[in-house]
């Protein structure tokens, strides 16, 4: 025998008022939904643009866009993003392989070693370092760190020359990929520090202490507790990022010495990025130049979106540790 509770105006009981859930939740989810149609609208208007500016240029060019490895397109119109893609890629992947360990080490010790008097201004002291200008970061990076890098430049091209990332001959230091990439390292630890700090801070506090009661350490209970439960939200971090390292463009455009080439040597003055390109020719750049600058915009554009997805896949498979932790 079953009994159906209704409530005083005659509809079945759910725990809250039927007007205040129509009109709290109809306002929010038409808001939401606009806001999520705005962003792929505006993501669609970019690429139409993107693509529109770039065909004339393409259309002009004289030599393969994807292979060629010259830069000419106000003078013989032969221009290919080859050397630029690899430069970006490269850049981006070595700040992120020397940010990443930092930052969820710095995230560790503020969420789980330091004191409560020393944990809330270091959160605090990271956190500023995002607000920094970029150029900031590129002056620095040209007036200090490259002069300071070349003693130890020397050392890895001599110790560990055999490795191709550090092989090389003639001048070794100054304006190289190894130094704009420790510049983006900088500019993204931060980002990647103060996002895994929340995530770490989320962590079960059950699955802590029932760790430390059967006698973990605590740095056995983070790694048994805390990194599973944040590796999600570590790697988003990490893409975060990667992707501001991909897209940063006055401090590597100091840095970097503008060269249109692919070299692994990190040590010798070969590096370049799509984004530092765009900044040192746009102003000189003409019809043809602008629109091959935009072009290289829309590689970097599809760059990032692959990068992002990739991400988002392997972030889908760690989810039942969320699921674990909620």
């Amino acid at each position: 025998m079953t009994t159906n509770v209704r409530t005083r105006g005659g509809g079945p009981a759910t725990g809250r008022p039927a007007s205040r859930r129509s009109h709290g939740e109809g306002p929010f989810k038409f808001i939401s939904t606009a806001a999520g149609v705005l962003l792929l609208a505006i993501m669609a208007a970019i690429a139409v643009f993107l693509i529109a500016e770039a065909i004339p240029a393409l259309q002009a060019n004289k030599g393969s866009f994807f292979t060629d490895l010259i830069w000419e397109p106000n003078g013989s119109q032969r221009f290919g993003i080859l050397a630029l893609a690899f430069g970006t890629v490269l850049s981006s992947a070595l700040a992120l392989i020397i940010a990443t360990p930092i930052a969820v080490g710095v995230a560790l010790f503020i969420s789980h070693y330091a004191p409560r008097r020393l944990a809330g201004p270091l959160g605090y002291l990271v956190d500023l370092l995002a607000a920094v200008p970029s150029v900031v970061y590129g002056l620095w990076g040209v007036m200090f760190l490259v002069p300071l890098l070349r003693e130890p430049s020397q050392w890895l091209n001599d110790t560990f020359g055999w490795f191709p990332l550090f092989a090389g001959e003639g001048a070794i230091g100054g304006k190289t990929m190894l130094a704009g990439a420790v510049v983006l390292a900088i500019m993204i630890l931060p980002i990647i520090a103060a996002i895994s700090r929340e995530v770490f801070l989320q962590a079960p506090k059950m699955n802590e202490e029932a760790a430390l009661a059967l006698g973990a350490t605590r740095w056995e209970m983070i790694r048994m507790a805390v990194l599973p439960f944040g590796q999600p939200g570590v790697i988003s971090a990490a893409m975060l990022g990667l992707g501001r390292a991909m897209g940063e463009t006055i401090a590597v455009a100091l840095i970097f010495p503008a060269t249109f080439d692919i070299s692994f040597q990190i040590l010798t003055p070969h590096a370049n990025s799509i984004a530092a390109n765009i900044a040192n020719g746009f102003a000189e750049a003409g019809q043809i130049g602008r629109g091959a600058l935009i072009a290289s915009g829309l590689v970097l554009f599809v760059i990032t979106l692959l990068v992002n997805m990739g991400a988002r896949l392997v972030i889908n498979r760690r989810k039942e540790f969320a699921r674990a932790g909620a």
